[in-house]
């Protein structure tokens, strides 16, 4: 099993520094989401989970990371401006392909 993704994971990944709190929690909501998808499956007796699911883990958390208003909108200071028009709205097809993995469905 792997451990659990760190904010210093988060932020090597992003290529940026982190508010470390903001990213402790981001993890620790996209972590709980991850283990609800599954019910529990590919993450150990002390909560670390395998490959797969760190990797959703750490991909979901940047997407959170890069626009956690959830809303569309621009900034602008000066001549410089930015458009956010994209938020975390769940998983994506390749990381719901890795939880699948680990459910456990219905018969």
């Amino acid at each position: 099993m792997a451990a659990l993704p760190t904010s210093a994971d988060l932020s090597a990944l992003m290529g940026r520094n982190l508010d470390s709190e903001q990213a402790v929690q981001v993890l620790a909501i996209v972590t709980s989401m991850a283990k609800a998808h599954t019910r529990g499956r590919g993450f150990d007796a002390n909560g670390d989970p395998v490959a797969e699911i760190r990797a959703v883990i750490l991909t979901a958390s940047a997407r959170l990371l890069s626009n956690a208003k959830g809303l569309l909108y621009d900034e602008s200071v000066g001549p410089e401006s930015i458009s956010y028009r994209s938020a975390f709205n769940g998983w994506t097809l390749v990381e719901r392909m890795c939880l699948d993995r680990y459910r456990i469905n219905a018969l």
